[in-house]
């Protein structure tokens, strides 16, 4: 059987700036069976005031967030070293930017997906450089309006761009009460479109397994070595032993699901000739 829900997991920052960290994360992720893993790019002066940057945060990586943000930045050393060896591992790999920069450096790589970070929604000037380059998009909509959403669609669909929404919610970690998981179909009827789900909660994958009896056409997940290991989003994240039971289980609800066609089985023929005398 095809594999009709596309699974990501999410490294996002979870590498803490360590190539050897990132490399690991991808083990996990093509051992439990996902279709991609997905990285965040950001130029931290684009995307960051000076205020933010220079203002006091104790880290790792010093005493600022501008040392902190520098420190989980991949450069084009990492990422080349990312693109080999998901080649060799045979797993795909794409990246949120957030930033035009960072889409433009995003394009020296042979991608084939792009991602809409939830935050990035409403600016309209970077989701047109990345809808131009007519690649898979995944458009994630937490803490998004209707309209912000119609709005980010009507640029899709003007660069003649195939995409798919992402239903989510922006807290890190999500109150299961709050995944409000019936929003997948509303965004199904309402927009007429592919819809996935990234979920951020703490220690569980319910959602992930509730929003593919949905009919999610994708699954992001974020990952981790630890859920220990300092960094914000670490603690909403899978380690590997959950992330192998989340895929394991999305498979299985796509196998129990079926294709709708109404059929006898050959597992019914002996059932109906006992019990068919009429």
């Amino acid at each position: 059987m095809t594999n009709l829900v596309f699974i990501t997991g999410e490294i996002g920052i979870n590498h803490n700036g360590d190539i050897s960290i990132a490399k690991q994360l991808i083990d996990v992720a093509k051992n439990s069976g996902c279709n991609a893993v997905k990285f965040q790019k950001r130029t931290i002066d684009k995307v960051y005031s000076k205020e933010i940057l220079d203002s006091p945060r104790e880290s790792i990586w010093g005493t600022t967030t501008r040392e902190q943000k520098l420190g989980l930045e991949f450069e084009k050393n990492e990422y080349d070293e990312i693109d080999s060896y998901c080649k060799k591992l045979e797993i795909e790999w794409f990246a949120s930017s957030w930033d035009i920069e960072s889409q433009l450096f995003l394009r020296q790589y042979d991608l084939s997906h792009n991602k809409i970070a939830s935050a990035m929604l409403t600016n309209h000037e970077l989701l047109n450089v990345v809808a131009e380059e007519k690649k898979h998009t995944f458009i994630a909509t937490g803490m998004s309006t209707m309209e912000e959403i119609s709005k980010a669609i009507k640029i899709f669909k003007n660069n003649d761009c195939p995409f798919e929404l992402m239903h989510t919610n922006s807290s890190y970690p999500m109150k299961l009460e709050e995944a409000n998981l019936k929003c997948i179909t509303t965004l199904q009827n309402e927009f007429h479109c592919d819809v996935g789900y990234s979920g951020h909660e703490v220690n569980s994958y319910i959602c992930c397994i509730i929003s593919a009896t949905l009919g999610a056409s994708s699954i992001e997940r974020h990952i981790t070595l630890s859920r220990a290991l300092p960094g914000s989003d670490q603690s909403a994240s899978l380690e590997q032993s959950g992330l192998e039971r989340m895929v394991r289980d999305v498979r299985r609800v796509e196998s129990v699901l079926g294709d709708g066609i109404k059929r006898i089985w050959d597992s019914e023929v002996p059932v109906m000739k006992k019990l068919r005398t009429f």
